[in-house]
Order: C-alpha cells, then sequence, then structure tokens
C-alpha cells in the first residue's frame, strides 16, 4: 500500500454515493437496434442539457414492491429493487409502463395518458391490476459516478425491450425531447457537438453498437446476472483539458496513483522537458525516443527524497539532454544507478549520469544490474560495476521534518524478455518497477536466444506471488503509464477489466496463452510451414506490417512448445 506521506495531494473525502437505477428501453429498428433516450433540464443539479437514458434514485417503497413484480429465479433483492425503480422512474419521467395485465398485455400510449404520473406507483399499479415487469430487466452495466463530481450514484445501467403500442411522451420538468436514436448516430453526433452526452453514456452506446438485434443483449444479458462491465471512472487532464477514462484503459492506473481521491490535476500528455512527480518519492523522466518498440519513450524512474539521496532507475539512452535532466531530478544525489536489463533503451545513458556525478558530495555512484549473458546481442552488451544479487536489498535512509524516511528497493530476477532481466520492488509503498517484462499498453518481445518464454512465464508467475506476498497494486513500466488500481471497495466497485497489479499480471499471462495456442493451431494446420507461415495465421490479428517483429515472438513460442514436447519442428 503506498504510504498516505508519499502522497502528493491532500487527502479527501469524495461525496458519498447513492443508489439509483437506469434503463435502455430498446427497440429493432430498420437500421439496426435504437435506444430511447432524452434531454434532462438545464436546471437539473446532474448533467443539465444531457441526453440521457431515464432513471434516478431508488426510493424505500421500490424495495417493497417485490410482491407485484415478476422475479426471474436468479434475481437478487437488490437486482429486483433496481428493477422495480427502471419501472417507476421510466413512467414518471416518459409515460412508459413496463407492467402487464393479467392476460400479458401493456397498456397502450392513451391508456397511459389518463393515469396521474405522480400517484403512489406501486398502489396505482395494483389498482390497475397490472404486474410489474421486472423480470424482463436485465443488468447491462454498472457504474459508480466519478471520485470528482458534487454528486454521486451507485447506479446500475439495466436493458429492457420497449413494450409495444406505447410511445414515450416527456414530463417536461425533469425529462424533455424523447427521441429513439442508433447508438452510433447519437455517438456521432455527440463528436459533432450536436448532442451532449457524459462519459458512461459514451461508453455505454459504443459498447452498445455491437449488437445487432435488441434479442442478442437480453439474452447476453440473462445468461448471468452479472454486468458485463463495471467502472468507477478517473479523470486527469490531457493538454489541459479534462479527460476521463475506464479501469481497462492505460491511463487509469496512474490517475489511480497520482491522483486516489479523484483530483482532477495530473497531466497525461507525453513530454520529456521535465520530470513528471507521481508520489512524494517517485519521479518518471522519459526520454525523447519514441518509436514503435519504445512507444512514447524510456522511462527513467528517480525514486527517494532530498533527505535520502536517490536512485535511478533505467537511465536510458545516451541522449545528453535526457542524462542532465535526470541529473537535475535528482538534485545532483544519486546514489545508485540500477539498470533493469542491458538493451539499448535502457541502459546505455548510465556511464554519463556517472560521469555527472563525479563532483556530487556522494561521489559517483555505482551502475548496478546484472551483466548481459553470452547470448545477447551485440548492441546490448553490459557490464555493471556491481552485479546485483537476487533478493538484495537496495535501502536509502534519511531524516525529513516527518521523522525517519526509507525507501527499500528489493532487487527480483525476472529472465524472459532478457536473461538479465531484473525488476525492482519499492517494498515501503507497493510499487513494483517492471522494466520490460511487464508493459502498459503492449506485450513485450521475446527475442531468442536471450530471450525466452519459458522463462518468461515463470517470471510471471513469481511476480504474482511477489505481488501477493507485499500487496502490490502498481506496476511502474519502462513504457506507458503505470498500471494498477487500489483494493476494491465502495469507491473500487469491481469487475472483468479491474484490479492491481495481479490483474494486470493474469491478464497479460492470459494474452500469452491465448497466443500461444494461435501458434499451435498454425503448426497444426501447416505442420511443415515455415515462421514465415506460421505468422500470418498465430498474428493474423496484428497489422502485417508488424509481422517481422512478431516473428521474434514467434519463434519464442516454438521454443518453449518444443520444450513442453508438444512439438518437434
Amino acid at each position: 500500500m503506498v504510504r498516505p506521506t508519499q502522497l502528493l495531494h491532500p487527502q479527501r473525502a469524495p461525496a458519498p454515493v447513492r443508489p439509483a437505477a437506469t434503463v435502455l428501453l430498446l427497440r429493432d429498428g430498420p437500421q439496426g437496434i435504437e435506444v430511447l433516450m432524452t434531454r434532462r433540464s438545464m436546471t437539473a443539479s446532474f448533467a443539465p442539457g444531457a441526453y440521457v437514458f431515464p432513471g434516478g434514485g431508488i426510493d424505500a417503497a421500490d424495495a417493497q414492491a417485490h410482491a407485484q413484480s415478476t422475479r426471474r429465479p436468479s434475481q437478487s433483492d437488490l437486482r429486483l429493487t433496481q428493477a422495480i425503480a427502471a419501472i417507476r422512474e421510466s413512467f414518471e419521467e416518459l409515460g412508459v409502463l413496463l407492467a402487464r395485465r393479467a392476460d400479458g398485455s401493456h397498456l397502450d400510449t392513451a391508456q397511459i395518458a389518463a393515469l396521474d404520473r405522480k400517484a403512489p406507483f406501486a398502489a396505482m399499479c395494483a389498482n390497475l391490476g397490472l404486474t410489474l415487469s421486472g423480470a424482463e430487466i436485465h443488468v447491462l452495466a454498472h457504474w459508480v459516478t466519478d471520485r470528482d463530481l458534487p454528486r454521486r450514484f451507485d447506479v446500475p445501467f439495466l436493458v429492457a425491450r420497449m413494450p409495444a403500442g406505447q410511445e414515450p411522451v416527456a414530463d417536461e420538468s425533469e425529462q424533455f425531447e424523447p427521441l429513439w436514436v442508433r447508438p452510433a448516430d447519437a455517438l456521432a453526433r455527440h463528436a459533432a457537438g450536436r448532442f451532449f452526452i457524459i462519459f458512461p453514456t459514451i461508453r455505454t452506446l459504443e459498447r452498445l453498437q455491437a449488437y445487432a438485434k435488441v434479442d442478442d443483449i437480453l439474452i447476453g444479458c440473462a445468461i448471468n446476472e452479472k454486468p458485463l462491465f463495471t467502472s468507477c471512472p478517473r479523470a486527469g487532464l490531457m493538454n489541459g483539458h479534462e479527460s476521463r477514462h475506464m479501469e481497462h484503459e492505460p491511463p487509469f492506473g496512474e490517475l489511480a496513483l497520482v491522483c486516489p481521491d479523484g483530483q482532477i490535476v495530473h497531466e497525461l500528455a507525453w513530454q520529456t522537458e521535465r520530470p513528471v512527480p507521481l508520489l512524494k518519492n517517485v519521479q518518471r523522466l522519459t526520454a525523447p525516443n519514441p518509436g514503435f518498440m519504445t512507444g512514447p519513450g524510456t522511462n527513467s524512474y528517480v525514486v527517494g527524497d532530498p533527505s535520502t539521496g536517490h536512485i535511478v532507475i533505467d537511465p536510458g539512452p545516451d541522449d545528453p539532454e535526457h542524462i542532465e535532466r535526470l541529473w537535475r531530478a535528482a538534485g545532483d544525489d544519486i546514489r545508485a544507478i540500477v539498470c533493469t536489463h542491458s538493451h539499448p533503451d535502457h541502459s546505455p545513458g548510465a556511464p554519463r549520469l556517472q560521469r555527472l556525478c563525479a563532483g556530487s558530495d556522494q561521489g559517483p555512484p555505482p551502475i548496478l544490474g546484472l551483466p548481459s549473458a553470452p547470448t545477447s546481442r551485440e548492441n546490448s552488451r553490459f557490464t555493471p560495476d556491481r552485479a546485483l544479487a537476487d533478493g538484495e536489498r537496495l535501502v536509502l535512509v534519511g531524516a525529513d521534518s516527518d521523522g525517519l524516511s526509507s525507501h527499500s528497493l528489493r532487487v527480483v530476477h525476472t529472465p524472459g524478455h532478457a536473461a538479465n532481466h531484473l525488476c525492482l520492488l519499492l517494498e515501503e509503498d507497493g510499487l513494483l518497477f517492471s522494466g520490460d517484462h511487464i508493459l502498459n499498453g503492449s506485450t513485450t518481445v521475446i527475442d531468442p536466444p536471450d530471450g525466452n518464454m519459458g522463462a518468461y512465464f515463470e517470471s510471471l508467475d513469481m511476480l504474482d506471488r511477489l505481488c501477493a506476498r507485499h500487496e502490490v497494486n502498481f506496476i511502474l513500466p519502462a513504457h506507458g503509464y503505470v498500471m494498477g488500481d487500489h483494493p476494491l471497495g465502495a469507491d473500487n466497485p469491481g469487475g472483468p477489466e479491474h484490479g492491481g497489479a495481479r490483474a494486470a499480471i493474469a491478464h497479460l499471462r492470459a494474452h500469452r496463452l491465448a497466443r500461444e495456442a494461435k501458434v499451435v493451431k498454425a503448426m497444426k494446420a501447416l505442420p511443415d510451414g515455415s515462421m514465415d507461415d506460421w505468422v500470418k495465421i498465430a498474428y493474423d490479428d496484428v497489422p502485417e506490417r508488424l509481422w517481422p517483429v512478431a516473428k521474434r515472438s514467434l519463434l519464442a513460442h516454438v521454443e518453449h512448445l518444443q520444450s513442453l514436447g508438444g512439438f518437434n519442428v
């Protein structure tokens, strides 16, 4: 767990969440699925003027109306209460009534127009002999409102088919201008600035585009009672403008680390001119070497504080301006330079940085790491001043205004991407500096003979055990944003895209195994094929221009399969 003393911004309690329910009323149109949306009042306290799906807060009476509703055997009390709330809100706001007579029919628009939308809902339906259609309403998604907003809701996004013979009629107080729209059209209008919708609505509409018919959605949701996705988004700045992100999107973990309580202050745009503070004791300086293999550039990390001195992780390429920026970020007080491995975008800058520190009070810091193995390529030769041992701890200790300050980095040998690859665990804050073993937004290349897929899988499993033992929630890769999240809780509702460091490792392992399954498929389909033949099948989801690089990892998969005794090629 990150120490509160190392957070950049004062802690604060986000606004409490209120239970609510929203329903997407769907119909099959001539060009695909259409969803009912309506414009909120310009004086509304939440999302004024936005086009939304009908819904609102859950009332105590909703939980008391279970006996008046149909119910699926697997539908929990909570899900039924949410469904009843959605039925009530649809009626009050838009005059849509998801309830049936004894013969199974719905009221039509004219019959609904004669009803009092402000009357006690459950009692009115009972008097009319109507049974609420709770069993016909399914959960699609689960949203918890962003932590930065003053009004927050814990709300399922439910789905139901629009009753035949009914047309929406807005209440003209809370909701206006109901309309049927295809998800793709709503998104296009929003992009053109003619249809204001908020972040959860945008992301939900994006998911709806994958379905051809209403039945496809309802059947998919009926398989189980769990939402298809769950999210409590986080917001930062992208070139000074607000930018929101879900858990599966690359910037999310960085926002969770830097601004855990939802402050919108962290700039996400990549830049190389100055270090980016992540915590009081961790800075990231990205080298100016962006590219296909390096993403936005190589991340160099500076760990420590003025009282303890600093350790630099991965000084990067031998770029004089980048190295001088690193030296200045550490205040000319660098106690050690650690290279996670010997590749040319990670270690060549170490000697230049060491020379810059020669005149400091501490003298030149040692260059630490593991020497390159004989299997390394010529441009990856590396010999440290001292070889680190697996499990060794590099400790910085000092005293500041808050008392004793310490930052301990544990060395973890993780061969796979390179034979001499290592990761570093910042023990006090539960942070894993992963080098190239784990990246954000892509998978690392395993390039034999120095790269080894079997060793890579073993190292992943070992890192998973390490993260469990030390409660590691965040991974700081050598390329890309911070990955991970805080433990699940009220503001972290969980879901398939959600989780900390171990979830990221599990996702990466599953991706690699899925790729290996495609390699097996290719080898079985073309047992006498070449690497050029197999890459077309195993990497058919990768642009052809990337196949030369993909073939390096393909070879690593083939060698791994051969080592398991599955194939002889």
